[in-house]
């Protein structure tokens, strides 16, 4: 069987590893002319970091090392997972990060810069079966060839749209379901730590919550890369509309949504200039993941919003399950019937972590007078890795929770 992978991002490039490790052959075609940092950074859970650990040798740019003991290498294991009151900086409540997360969930939580994620990814791949500059048009009727900007085509026994939130192969697979602006949009920033002295553990994961917006910071770097950056991700509500693009607006606009919260939120939006303006977008759940030979991994099927960090997560978990269904399929000589499983193995999970990141999403925008609902959310930010232990401790491979020591004990 030969597989052919439409785009090169982190899901992508994971099937391929995935598949290749199953004896499957696949191609991987990606628009871009190379594979260049789209968005300043990636967290990984445990979910999605255990899969890449089980990849096992990685090449070239990775010298020799498994894959996992590579990224572990460009990344940081945040200290802590805390929520803040956006104002005061008083703590809402606080979680174990660090070794201490790892040893609960068997694999670690590591914030990374995404061209590190996804250039280590490319070098355990290698470049012989990896095509840039190949910009997808469409899909044949017959399911099995692509069709490119320039006129050319490839066919392939099953083709694979991982082709992003604005997903090509999507039109081919459900015509007309595109994802919708969430009515909320955000500023990004890279930032040192010695720009923050007045930030409260800098190497933790911190959402900072207030009315209408929020803040979302994590650190980033590893042995192998002479850095001490922050990554920032600031929301706001609104925009009402969104007609399309990230937008550029007048200076200052972010820092003033942020007048009078706490300093080391002002410090570290002001650190930085101010970025465009994107469009948090969500895709509304699809009763379709496959057509035919064609199947979709990824934002491509169900992006999500991103207050769980688990977009890049759960886009591994697809590459994985879809990997051993076909490798099951090709052996036994049903691929029809592994492409009909695929969905079903999926579909309940995306969903439930896309509808748990969108409710996360409203607790952190809280306005000052709902009392009540400020007490529920403190008291859900209190419980929150217990009750999301169904998140980061599944394991994609088996399809159930990975043991961890809590279970051990």
């Amino acid at each position: 069987m030969r597989v052919a992978v439409v785009g090169a991002g982190i899901g992508g490039l994971t099937l391929g590893l995935a598949l290749r490790a199953r004896g499957i052959e696949v191609d991987l075609y990606e628009r871009a002319d190379e594979l260049r940092e789209v968005g300043a950074a990636v967290a990984l859970s445990a979910n999605g970091s255990r899969e890449l650990y089980r990849l096992g040798e990685a090449s070239g740019a990775t010298g020799g090392r498994r894959l996992g003991d590579a990224l572990d290498r460009v990344s940081t294991m945040p200290t802590a997972l805390i929520y803040r009151d956006g104002r005061s900086g008083e703590r809402i409540a606080a979680h174990p990060g660090g070794e201490d997360y790892r040893r609960r969930f068997g694999a670690p939580y590591w914030g990374i810069h995404r061209v590190d994620l996804q250039q280590t990814l490319a070098g355990a791949f290698g470049h012989e079966h990896l095509h840039l500059s190949r910009s997808v048009s469409g899909i044949g009727d017959d399911g099995r060839s692509i069709t490119f900007a320039d006129g050319s085509t490839v066919t392939a026994d099953v083709v694979v749209g991982a082709d992003g939130v604005h997903s090509v192969v999507r039109e081919y697979v459900a015509p007309g379901s595109g994802p919708v602006y969430s009515g909320t949009s955000a500023f990004r920033g890279l930032v040192p730590r010695s720009a923050l002295p007045s930030l409260p553990d800098p190497l933790a994961i911190q959402f900072w919550a207030g009315p209408d917006a929020h803040l979302l910071h994590y650190a980033l770097g590893g042995v192998e890369r002479d850095d001490d950056t922050v990554n920032f991700f600031a929301v706001l509500c609104g925009p009402e509309r969104w007609d399309g693009g990230n937008q550029e607006v007048p200076d200052g606009e972010l820092l003033a949504a942020f007048a009078g919260w706490h300093p080391a939120v002002v410090e570290m939006l002001a650190a930085v200039p101010q970025s465009p303006r994107w469009p948090l977008l969500s895709q509304p759940h699809l009763t379709r993941w496959t057509r035919d030979r064609v199947a979709l991994i990824g934002d491509a099927c169900h992006a999500m919003l991103p207050h769980h960090g688990q977009g890049a997560n759960q886009s591994i978990e697809d590459a994985v399950v879809l990997a051993d269904l076909l490798a099951a399929g090709d052996a036994d000589g049903d691929v029809d019937g592994a492409l009909a499983d695929y969905p079903r193995r999926r579909r309940a999970r995306t969903r439930a972590v896309s509808t748990s990141a969108w409710d996360t999403g409203t607790l952190l925008h809280l306005p000052d007078d709902d009392v009540d609902g400020l007490k529920a959310r403190d008291a859900r930010f209190e419980g929150y890795l217990d009750a999301n232990a169904w998140v980061h401790e599944y394991s994609a491979t088996s399809g159930t929770a990975a043991p961890t020591t809590k279970d051990a004990a």
